[in-house]
Parts: C-alpha cells; structure tokens; sequence
C-alpha cells in the first residue's frame, strides 16, 4: 500500500465492459511528511473518496480484491481514506 493525496480525475466514456459506473481518480503519492514525492497512478475509487484526500492505493493483484474491483481489469485501487497518519508517537496527519 501507499499514501497519495487526489489530485483531480479521470473521465472516460468510452472504456472496457467491466469498468463502466467505476470512477478514476488520479492519486499523486506522498512522503511521511505528506510532501509529493513526484510519483502517481489512476486508480479505481472503491470508497466514495474526493479531491484533496489523503489515501491509500494498493496496486497489482491486490487492487482486484475488493468488492468494487473484483474481477476487474484494474491495477490500482483507492481502498481506504486515511483518518490520521501517526508515527512514533507524533501526528503527522490528521483529517
């Protein structure tokens, strides 16, 4: 899994069977610190999760476990939206 916060979607009208009613969010990844590291991926929104959240992406196989994405051409997954971001005793993150 990796933290990321949304940075916008992606609309596609036109697409594969099975990803239709799915939405995509792009998903940049961020440090402990929430700062980006310049990394990020389209993934399907399997929580109902918005713009400016911070998140969590699983990836590969295990974007296709949940209930929204199983058995689904998907490689990328936001399957939870991160409440707090505790390390060591301090907060880093909270919502």
């Amino acid at each position: 899994m990796q933290l990321g916060k949304i940075a916008g979607t992606v609309v596609s009208t036109h697409k594969e069977q099975k990803l239709i009613g799915l939405k995509f969010h792009i998903v940049k990844f961020v440090d402990l610190d929430m700062k980006p590291t310049g990394g990020f991926v389209v993934a399907v929104d399997a929580v109902g999760a918005g713009v400016g959240e911070l998140v969590l992406v699983a990836a590969g196989s295990s974007a296709r476990q949940t209930e929204v994405t199983d058995a689904k051409p998907v490689d990328s997954v936001i399957m939870a939206i991160v409440d707090q971001v505790e390390i060591e005793g301090k907060t880093r993150y909270s919502k």
